[in-house]
């Protein structure tokens, strides 16, 4: 069987995969962050109401790419595996499935929220402004969720054989088409945050179509697509919903977490306070890149070394990356510490959002703390669902969103009544505390698993 570099990276030293597939997604998802940075900067430029209203629909969008991530992460994980069990049949089976499973939830999950966005808006306790602003925003957005969808899958599915490098590209395309066309929509043709809308789903469509003609018409991909002949496999399709389904609840509970978050937000500080979280939290959003990129690298490599049952290899790739992964984010907070004024003035270069600078700078010079445990957490549920632990992922996160982080910043803001710093530091003494928990399981399942594998050697042997 002819490999890929790619397939080839996978099954060979862990180190080198680990460094060599997280840069292309680094370098993807650091244009990715770069883009929201922009397009808030174009939306700020539009009123404070414009930036609360693309804010308070964030979580829902979030909602949207869960679903979609969680189908390629569970697909990507399953081809990672059938990678490393040397099956090729199964790992284009298994993207098949992905894309067919992951389109279909998305939608349905789309239709209630075109329903019903304006009154969670109202409930959630949104200005008849922000409301107005965030339904026209939103239902463009969830019109094209169909894309949305099948662009992270794409992605996900090139991640899975080791293909990061035109995964990146995929993402590239995509943020450097919507940086163009926000001031097009937003301004030139006088469409406000519905242009904003209008250039996202119009970039994801080009990222989509690029990453769809490599695989399915280029056809120089390890996995081969067929979807006119598909046919549904109830045990491909298990596991892929042994891992998706807890990764798309899992990345549902940061949803969730940040509309709860929002809904402690606007309770303590208000729209004021909802403006400075929603552009505060994109910076926290490019913090997270690097390991972001090594988590989906993680993923992958884990996932060949687990269908190898190469114990060694797995432990290796798992305890490398947090070691790389705690340096980088100590060095980022530091910098995001020092230069948070002239960070703070991507948001606050108009008339209509300076006041917002003193809180931007407040928030992130709280929030960097947490920074270095990033790794320890998300590397550990990144290593779970390349073993198929998907339960196991979903508790770790579903812990550290709607169990620490809300929690603590509910108590420390509302409770206390520490205001938005209480919030903040909710935020941080959440991520803590989470990341000590975590890191504690994630060593004792791989003793667990390097036990388990060395007994079945030994049993093989003898």
């Amino acid at each position: 069987m002819k490999y890929t570099k790619g397939v080839e990276m996978l099954l060979g030293n862990p180190r080198k995969a680990i460094l060599k597939l997280s840069v292309p997604m680094m370098i993807g998802m650091s244009v990715q962050v770069i883009y929201n940075l922009v397009d808030a900067m174009w939306v700020s430029g539009l009123g404070g109401y414009a930036l609360v209203a693309v804010g308070i629909f964030m979580p829902f969008m979030m909602i949207l790419m869960a679903i979609a991530a969680g189908m390629g992460i569970g697909g990507s994980s399953a081809i990672s595996r059938a990678i490393g069990e040397r099956n090729r049949d199964k790992a284009s089976n298994v993207a098949e499935h992905a894309i067919i499973v992951g389109v279909s939830l998305g939608v349905l999950l789309s239709i209630p929220m075109l329903i019903f966005l304006p009154q969670i808006f109202e409930r959630m306790g949104a200005t008849a402004e922000t409301t107005l602003l965030g339904v026209q925003y939103g239902r463009i957005i969830l019109l094209g969720s169909v894309f949305i969808f099948l662009s992270n899958i794409g992605g996900s599915i090139l991640r899975g054989e080791g293909d990061t490098k035109r995964a990146m590209y995929g993402m590239v395309v995509g943020a450097f088409s919507n940086m163009i066309l926000d001031p097009i929509f937003i301004y030139y043709l006088g469409m406000g945050v519905e242009g904003a809308a209008v250039a996202t789903i119009l970039s994801i469509i080009l990222s989509t179509v690029l990453l769809f003609y490599w695989m399915m018409i280029k056809k120089d991909t390890f996995v081969k697509l067929n979807l006119r002949y598909f046919k549904f496999d109830g045990s491909i399709f298990k596991e892929i919903m042994k891992v998706g389904m807890p990764s798309s609840l899992s990345q549902l509970s940061m949803s969730l977490a940040m509309i709860f978050l929002n809904f402690v937000v606007l309770r303590t500080g208000g729209d004021y306070g909802m403006a400075v979280f929603a552009s505060g939290w994109r910076i926290v959003m490019i913090g997270a890149v690097p390991v972001m990129g090594m988590a989906a690298a993680v993923t992958s490599v884990v996932g060949a070394a687990y269908g190898a049952r190469d114990a060694a290899k797995l432990e290796d790739a798992y305890t490398y990356a947090i070691k790389i992964g705690v340096i980088m984010e100590m060095i980022i907070g530091f910098l995001i510490y020092i230069f948070a004024p002239q960070i703070t003035y991507i948001f606050t270069y108009s008339e209509n959002s300076v006041d917002l600078s003193p809180g931007i700078v407040e928030f992130l010079r709280t929030i960097v703390f947490f920074f270095p445990v990033i790794p320890f957490g998300m590397f550990t549920s990144s290593m779970f669902q390349g073993s198929g632990m998907g339960m196991r992922s979903l508790t770790v996160t579903v812990l550290r969103t709607l169990g620490f982080q809300v929690v603590f910043a509910y108590m420390f803001g509302i409770v206390l009544q520490y205001g938005l710093q209480g919030v903040w530091i909710g935020i941080v003494a959440g991520n803590v505390i989470t990341a000590v928990i975590t890191f504690v399981w994630g060593r004792f399942t791989v003793k667990h698993l390097k036990k388990e594998w060395y007994a079945d050697t030994a049993v093989n042997a003898g």
